[in-house]
């Protein structure tokens, strides 16, 4: 045993312990310590059964991913053999009892799956996540899970990664009973009664009443790959589902290698790094140097915001979601009251599908007070903004608020783009003032770009990184520049995908080979979705920032000019029907060739593999610079920016990580070629001359840090 494991005494039940905070993942001295305990029990007569069961807040998250990291990099061989350990605990002459409270995932569920028996405290979560890190499961999980909930629901908890509750658990036979009361108590309880029964004990991998045949298993399998497509370019689903599918068709042992041999393809890929890198990216992320556990936070207890709009309605939500009371102002009836219904119908739609019942919908709506004065506003510790994009009706906004707002509240701007210190200079406490960059539809996406201004507080800092928690999002904090992080790459990337059209490729070119790259969405069909006025209102706000004889992409501007905002008005890029669905536009592609014509572009077939490079490499060439000027703090908060907030694939890594995927000496390369054949947009960002040169990485960068 090892002191992360303890076994100690009920009468004649052996109890044994994990004590490896935060959430008992098995790191090494875990499985050895299990394993240790088990032995102990196995060959002591006075002891006729055993319960294991997790010290803290959980049973055993999972394994250590660090240890996965340090396999796939060569630090490290394979530990202990973790297929092993669970047989010997399988293989105990004695009844062993796993006591399930928190989580059991991962490998935490496949030690449960050992065990003879399974119990479970109500609010217990039982899941094979692993697909969610680009990985399966790799301890006979694939193997074990079929055996016990049948193959149905074992294709899908593996293939999807979502976890289970204990009462579905129970429900499929992966528990045997939810206890009521102390967990321990009612684990040993369940024990004896099955030692006084003198039940043999069962052995999950000799369990095969649940797996069917190859006739009645053929469309659970068919139904689980058209399922699994969805998650394009993810190899890990369709791996799972064949290691479900050889736990139906081959014996135990050569359904585990099988597993082993997926596991082991999927851990080596490029894919299972990446998402491992986005794992732990999220939580870097959290880590502001200089802003430690000792800066003072303000407690968020009222929340008030002006703007009942789109963003204004999702933040609202946010806040109502998070149990804080939030008043929303508007300026007229009418836009409060559309406000309001939107809000609703969210709301409404979520109860009609199950997510939570009514009466978690009415206490939500009754945190929400809707006005059309500041009356309350002087109590709210936080008020944000979130009118439309516009500097003067903003700083009109704060100076508003400047006048209202008690000493010591936070007085946030939604902007997307504009300049926090500017906003913060039409009121005297500038410190108080930062930027929190939501994004669309606020009540959904993860990502909150917390922008600082130069004399935003710590104290502020740290609130705003809390709240983005307790709101449930990913707070990444940036610097002050136009379009901050995220934005600001956008551009770069909206700027090549257009100057792709306008040199010869069709929209649904452009889109279809960044959505076959792994985009949620094309950066075209992304314009008319979001409403290309917006850009277009943002780029007047600019206009008089534009470098003269630098090229500038020339058919957005005139697509709204026509009054085509996208799928509002059933125009943009593309022509949208009532249903909201897009086909191209030989309107748009007439438009498009005349203005090259005019401007006396060269127009040409366009690979789809330009197309990447043009759009990829521009936000990884933009990203770099961005890193230079410290305006993100770390080449993974870029990442984490792209990923939550704007569809960049996580099995990709995000943009800089799949700079690194592609080596950056063929990225800088590249880089170079576009700046002779296009001009100065392509000026290389110096740290990626400095990393590529080095033969060095954007992660290698971080590290150095």
């Amino acid at each position: 045993m090892s002191e992360l494991v303890s076994l100690s005494r009920a009468g004649e039940i052996g109890v044994i312990s994990i004590n490896n905070p935060p959430v008992n993942a098995l790191s090494p001295g875990v499985p050895e310590g299990i394993a240790a305990a088990i032995a102990e029990v196995a060959a002591d007569a006075s002891l006729k059964g055993a319960v294991m069961i997790g010290s803290g807040q959980t049973f055993i998250a999972g394994a250590d991913i660090k240890e996965f990291g340090k396999i796939t990099s060569g630090q490290r061989k394979e530990g202990i053999n973790f297929l092993d350990v669970i047989k010997s605990i399988e293989d105990c002459p004695k009844p062993t009892v796993a006591a399930i409270h928190g989580t059991a995932f991962g490998g935490g569920l496949e030690v449960a799956m050992g065990f003879h028996y399974r119990v479970a405290v109500a609010s217990a979560q039982v899941g094979q996540p692993e697909v969610k890190l680009g990985i399966i499961p790799g301890a006979a999980g694939t193997q074990r899970l079929p055996r016990l909930a049948g193959v149905a629901k074992a294709v899908q908890m593996c293939a999807d990664g979502n976890p289970v509750s204990a009462k579905e658990a129970l429900a499929v036979g992966i528990i045997d009973r939810i206890v009521d009361g102390d967990l321990l108590e009612g684990a040993l309880a369940f024990l004896r009664e099955k030692i006084a029964a003198g039940e043999q004990p069962p052995k999950t991998r000799e369990r095969n009443e649940k797996l069917g045949d190859e006739a009645a298993n053929a469309p659970i399998f068919e139904a689980a790959r058209a399922q699994a497509k969805k998650a394009r370019g993810l190899m890990a689903p369709q791996a799972a589902i064949e290691a479900v599918e050889a736990a139906t068709k081959l014996s135990f042992d050569k359904g585990v290698a099988r597993e082993r041999e997926l596991f082991n393809q999927c851990l080596h890929s490029d894919q299972s790094k990446a998402m491992i890198h986005v794992f732990f990216g999220e939580r870097e992320v959290a880590k502001i140097p200089g802003i430690g556990r000792d800066v003072q936070q303000i407690e968020i207890k009222k929340a008030a915001i002006i703007g009942a709009g789109t963003m204004g309605g999702g933040i609202a939500m946010n806040y109502a979601n998070a149990g804080i009371p939030v008043i929303i102002k508007e300026t007229t009836q009418e836009a409060l009251d559309r406000g309001l219904a939107i809000i609703r119908k969210n709301y409404q739609n979520s109860v009609n599908k199950g997510r939570f019942p009514q009466e978690v919908m009415d206490k939500r709506m009754a945190l929400i007070t809707p006005q059309l004065s500041y009356d309350g506003f002087e109590e709210a510790d936080i008020i944000t903004e979130a009118v439309f994009e516009g500097m003067a009706l903003k700083k009109e906004v704060f100076a508003e608020l400047d006048k209202i707002a008690k000493p010591g509240a936070i007085l946030a701007s939604n902007t997307s783009t504009l300049n926090i210190d500017e906003i913060a200079s039409a009121t005297s406490r500038p410190e108080f003032v930062i930027g929190h960059h939501y994004f669309s539809p606020a009540n959904v996406m993860r990502l909150l770009e917390i922008v600082r201004g130069q004399v935003t507080s710590k104290e502020v800092i740290a609130t705003s990184m809390a709240l983005a928690k307790r709101l449930k999002k990913v707070g990444v904090l940036v610097g002050n520049c136009y379009g901050f992080v995220g934005n600001r790459m956008l551009h770069q990337y909206g700027r090549e995908a257009q100057f792709l059209v306008e040199e010869g490729a069709k929209p649904q070119e452009v889109d279809g080979a960044l959505y076959k790259f792994g985009m949620a969405m094309g950066p075209l069909a992304v314009g008319d979705l979001a409403g290309l006025d917006v850009g277009w209102r943002i780029r007047k706000e600019f206009k008089h920032l534009e470098k003269a004889g630098v090229r500038h992409p020339l058919i957005a501007d005139l697509l709204c000019e026509m009054g085509r905002y996208g799928q509002k008005t059933g125009a943009g890029w593309y022509k949208y029907d009532e249903n909201r669905k897009a086909t191209p536009d030989p309107e748009v592609e007439k438009l498009i060739e005349d203005v090259a014509a005019e401007a006396q572009i060269n127009r040409r077939t366009i690979t789809e593999e330009e197309i990447i490079e043009r759009t990829q490499y521009a936000l990884i060439n933009e990203g770099a610079k961005i890193l230079e000027e410290g305006i993100a703090l770390r080449a993974v908060d870029i990442d984490i920016v792209y990923i939550n907030g704007y569809g960049y694939p996580a099995w990709r890594g995000g943009p800089m990580w799949y700079g690194d995927t592609v080596g950056l000496k063929k990225v800088y390369d590249r880089v170079c070629q576009f700046y002779e054949e296009h001009g100065e947009l392509w000026t290389p960002a110096t740290l990626l001359k400095e990393l590529a040169e080095a033969g060095k990485t954007f992660a290698e960068y971080d590290k150095a840090k």
